[in-house]
Order: C-alpha cells, then structure tokens, then sequence
C-alpha cells in the first residue's frame, strides 16, 4: 500500500494528522511542566506565604479593626467609634510634636549612619593589613541584639555609676546626666551610630562590585582621590545608598531604643522620658500599654503606616534622576 493509499485520520491527511499528534503531546508536556513548576514554587514558598498572612496581613487587619473601636485589651464594654480615634489624633498636640521629633531624628540619623558605614567600608576596602579582622570588629557591634545594646548604653551614660561621668570627673569635670535634657538626644544617636557596622557590609559589597577599570582610568587622566569617588564611586554606589535610605527611614521612624534608656526601663518610664526622647513610637507604646487605649494606639500605628508609604514613595520620586542602575546591556535583550 503506498503512502497515497494510507487512510486519513479525521479526513486529514495522514502526514498532517501526525505532525497535529505531536504538537498536541509537545503541548501538554510543556502544559505539565509549567504546572509542576508553579507547584513546586508555592510548596518551597509556603512557609513564607503562611507567616506572611498570619504574622502581617492578619494583625494589620485587626489592627485597623481596633482603630475603629474603644476597646482596652481587658474590658468587655466597647464601642464603636468610626474615625473618632483619628480626628482625635489630628488634634493631639503631643502625637504632633513626638511625630515631629521622629522626623527631626530620622533626618539626623539616617544620613549620619549611612555616611559613617560608607566611610567605614571605604576603609576597610583598602589594602591594609589584618582587613579581615578590622571587618570583623568593626561589623561585631551591629549583631548586638537591640535589648542589649540598649542595657548597655544605659549602664555606661548612668549618672551616678556610668564609665562616662567616671571619666569626667577623673580629669576633674562635674557630672553630667547624660539620659535627661538635653543630652538625651546624643545619647540616642550614639547607640544609632554604634551600629553602623550594618551599613557598612552592604557599602562594602557595593563598592567591590564597581569595576577597578574606572578607578584606574580616573588616575590615568589625573582626576584626585575626592574627584573619583564623588563623580565614579557615588553615583555607582547610588542604588545602595537609595536602599540604605528607605531601609533606615522605616527603621528610624519605629525606633523603641528610648524606651531602654529610660529611667527604669518599664512602661511607667515612658511618662519620664526626655522630651527630646519622647519620639512617635514611644506615644504608640504609652497608648498601647501604659493607658491601655487600643483602639487609639492602632489609629497611630495606620496612620505611621500610611506616612512611611508616602515618604518611601517621596524618596523614590526625587532620587529617580540620580540613582544609577549599572545592567549589562546583555540582559537588557
């Protein structure tokens, strides 16, 4: 039987009707692959995805549940407010002036930190000798948990037993309280500071992954040291710097340090806070526990939220013109 005396399937020709065959099996193997590879994507990620509900999406909503509501934590009797609890915030002069101090320490803060981890890791970056271990000590401070560092700070700022006044008055100077006004605020910034071993990792790795090309070219044509790193180093540093600023930005803004530098380290020491301390998350935690005011606490937790979302998007909107994204014009294909 010849290929012409072959019976068509369908009424197609036989040739057509198995190449059809073919792309139909090619199909459904590309169909279960793509399927096998989404479950796996969400098996591998489910962990995530479940913490990511239960520990985030879950609390927030309730959250914003309590903000409509006077509920205390404890007592039964509650009821439902609306957007009391936020008209009463507009009109809360303390909720304004510790949200002013946050924005004031936050201007302060971040751009301080960052500067002192790019100088670090610019030091560190050089060909020194023992860098390795320089890395190390430099970094140590920044794995020191939060609790600890603030005990720490505490302990050696006190004013009758601190190290700090031990050495003043060893050369003769009188004492000084360091955790009252108006030091407190130093005080603060210090521990801020001290942590910069962070940001310093990530300028580091930032500053490796420039090319040495355009560092030894910037010598060749006689450009200094100050030169190279403000036209060269900089603007290839930029998206770190960006990341940098909006991470320390929320970070700033949700700062509960004060509280450990308190006199006593309790709720009842928010009440005795320095003024200068007395920052936005200190008033949240004085809400939320010391007056056990619920749904007042949470209308100023949204209402952080809904500012930290705005001025990450300010941030983005005004440095889109001077962060450089270094891609490789490959992958751009």
């Amino acid at each position: 039987m010849t290929t012409d005396q072959i019976p068509s399937v369908a009424g197609r020709p036989p040739g057509e009707a198995t190449a059809t065959g073919r792309a139909g099996t090619l199909r459904r193997s590309r169909v279960s692959m793509t399927a096998r590879r989404h479950r796996a994507f969400y098996l591998f990620t489910s962990p995530w995805i479940i913490g990511f509900l239960l520990l985030t999406i879950v609390p927030m909503a309730y959250a914003l549940w309590l903000s409509f509501t006077t509920f205390d934590g404890i007592s039964p009797h509650w009821r439902y407010v609306g957007l009391g609890n936020y008209g009463e915030l507009l009109g809360d002069s303390q909720t304004w002036a510790s949200l002013g101090r946050t924005g004031l320490f936050a201007a302060t803060s971040v751009p301080l930190s960052i500067a002192a981890g790019l100088a670090l890791a610019v030091l560190v970056n050089r060909p020194l000798k023992a860098r390795g271990l320089f890395r190390t000590l430099l970094y140590l401070p920044a794995v020191v948990p939060p609790v600890g560092a603030g005990l720490a700070f505490k302990a050696l700022f006190d004013q009758n037993s601190g190290a700090a006044n031990g050495a003043l008055t060893f050369f003769g100077f009188d004492a000084v309280g360091w955790l009252a006004d108006p030091y407190a605020r130093y005080v603060l910034l210090m521990t801020v500071l001290w942590a910069a071993g962070n940001i310093m990792i990530i300028s580091l790795a930032g500053l490796q992954d420039i090319p040495r090309e355009l560092h030894e070219a910037a010598r060749i044509d006689g450009a200094s040291p100050w030169r190279t790193f403000r036209s060269i180093t900089v603007p290839l540093l930029s998206p770190v710097l960006l990341f940098q600023t909006v991470t320390g930005v929320i970070a700033s803004v949700q700062t509960i340090m004060p509280l450990l530098l308190s006199p006593d380290g309790t709720t009842a020491g928010v009440t005795a806070l320095p003024q200068s301390n007395y920052l936005y998350m200190m008033h949240v935690f004085g809400q939320y526990f010391a007056l056990g005011r619920y749904g007042y606490a949470s209308a100023l937790l949204w209402v952080l939220f809904v500012l930290i979302l705005v001025v990450t998007g300010l941030i983005f909107r005004f440095t889109s013109g001077v962060v450089f994204y270094n891609v490789d014009p490959e992958a751009k294909k």
